[in-house]
């Protein structure tokens, strides 16, 4: 069987349909993923007993554990113990179980670039008078994610190709689509190497963006 460029460029549209849910999955999840992210970084941080080891153990177990596993644990094994579960659609399942697994990746990138931050600057905040909180807010969070966006932008991108995962639990994005178009025509190169080049592009493109928010973020911290 030859190589057929025609075939790639026919099959091309359908697989491209397919990018709005790959990038549904992938932003909402990454959008819980930062707050949850943040939120355990920041017990991590905290020093009360109890919490600091929940997070240390949060960050542990979905670090720990396959991206496949926990989805077929949310979407197959929940419900059979949560009975009100059994109404949990593909996409919500693909969604908790991508957050909770980037969410802990972001823990820690979020922890590092926290501890980044010049202890001083908390301490000249609390000797002007700031509270806590606004110390945080406008000082020490805005340069730690300057600090953490690099290495965000990079879980993002993984986020992005370890979506494809979701057509296990049967939601059609970008890899079931070239998976289901493949079985059909018996081309299987020609059919993932479209796919393969689709998320590339996905890639590139969000890596442009990335820099230019990288560019924008970083002049107030510039000399």
């Amino acid at each position: 069987m030859k190589f057929d460029v025609n075939y790639m460029l026919e099959v091309f549209p359908s697989i491209v349909s397919y990018v709005p849910t790959t990038l549904m999955l992938s932003i909402i999840s990454m959008f819980f993923a930062v707050i949850i992210g943040l939120v355990i970084a920041l017990l991590k941080r905290s020093e009360i007993p109890g919490l600091t080891q929940f997070a240390t153990l949060y960050i542990s177990l979905f670090r720990g554990m396959p991206t496949l596993v926990q989805l077929f644990i949310i979407y197959y094994g929940l419900p059979q113990i949560f009975p009100e579960m059994s109404n949990l659609q593909a996409s919500q399942a693909a969604i908790i179980g991508f957050s909770l697994k980037e969410s802990s990746y972001l823990a820690e990138i979020f922890r590092a670039a926290l501890g980044s931050v010049d202890k001083g600057q908390m301490e000249a905040g609390l000797a002007v008078g700031m509270k806590k909180v606004k110390i945080y807010t406008r000082i020490i969070l805005p340069q730690a994610a300057v600090n953490a966006l690099p290495a965000t932008g990079n879980t993002f991108i993984s986020l992005i190709k370890e979506s494809s995962l979701a057509f296990t639990l049967g939601i059609t994005e970008l890899f079931a689509e070239g998976k289901m178009l493949a079985a059909a025509s018996l081309r299987f190169f020609e059919t993932y190497l479209v796919v393969g080049l689709v998320y590339w592009g996905l890639i590139i493109i969000y890596s442009f963006f990335q820099r230019l928010v990288e560019k924008a973020l970083s002049k107030p911290y510039v000399r």
